[in-house]
C-alpha cells in the first residue's frame, strides 16, 4: 500500500469530532492529503492520536507509512504507541543520578533504546528482589543526561509482571546492581482493546 493510501486509513479511524489543544481535526489531516504533503499529514495524525485513544492499526498503519517514507524517529514512535495500544500505557517521573555518583557517564538516548531492568517490587523464590526489564522513551527530549529529570513512558518486557503498578509508586532503575536512577509512577492505563492488529 503506498503512503497516500496508508495515511487515509489511518485518518479513516479517527472519530470527527476529536480535535487537539490547537483545534486541528481529521479534516486539516485530509486538506494536507489533498497537497501530497504526506510528511506534515503524519504529524497530524500523531498529534490527533494522542487526543483520545484510537485502535492499534491506527499507530501500525501511521508506523507503516513512516517507515515508507523513511521518516525513522517518527515510525519508532509510532511502532512504541502501537505496542502501548496493546499491553498499556505506564509514564513515570525518572531521575537519573549523577555521573559523580553512577556508572553512568554518558546521557541516555531518549528514543527507546535502552532496555534497564527495574526493580518495581517483585520477589524472586528465594526473597530476593527480582528486576524486571522495562524499554523506555524519555518524553519530550532527545536525550536524558545524568542527573537529568524527565518524564518517561515505559515498555515492558513481560507486561503481566507489571500489573500492580499504581501512581505515586517508587520504582528503581538498574543499568548493573546498583541504582541509576528513581522513577514515580504518573499514570497506569491498561490496554483498552485486546486486538493485536
Amino acid at each position: 500500500m503506498d503512503v497516500p493510501k496508508l495515511l487515509e486509513a489511518a485518518s479513516l479511524l479517527v472519530p470527527e469530532e476529536t480535535a487537539t489543544e490547537n483545534d486541528i481535526t481529521v479534516n486539516d489531516v485530509w486538506e494536507y492529503l489533498t497537497r501530497d504533503e504526506w510528511e506534515v499529514a503524519l504529524g497530524l495524525l500523531e498529534e490527533l492520536g494522542d487526543v483520545q485513544s484510537l485502535p492499534p492499526g491506527f499507530w501500525h498503519t501511521l508506523a507503516t507509512a513512516a517507515e515508507q517514507m523513511r521518516l525513522d524517529k517518527s515510525a519508532a514512535w509510532c511502532h512504541w504507541r502501537w505496542n502501548e495500544t496493546r499491553h498499556g500505557i505506564i509514564r513515570a517521573d525518572l531521575t537519573l543520578r549523577p555521573a559523580a555518583e553512577a556508572r553512568r557517564q554518558t546521557p541516555i538516548s531518549g528514543a527507546g533504546v535502552l532496555r534497564p531492568m527495574w526493580n518495581i517490587g517483585n520477589r524472586a523464590p528465594t526473597g530476593e528482589p527480582a528486576l524486571n526489564i522495562a524499554q523506555f522513551w524519555v518524553e519530550f527530549t532527545p536525550f536524558l543526561e545524568p542527573g537529568g529529570r524527565a518524564s518517561v513512558r515505559l515498555a515492558p518486557l513481560t507486561p503481566s509482571q507489571w500489573q500492580h503498578l499504581q501512581p505515586g509508586q517508587v520504582i528503581t532503575m538498574h543499568e548493573d546492581r546498583s541504582v541509576a536512577g528513581t522513577a514515580v509512577v504518573l499514570e497506569v492505563h491498561r490496554p483498552t482493546t485486546t486486538s493485536t492488529a
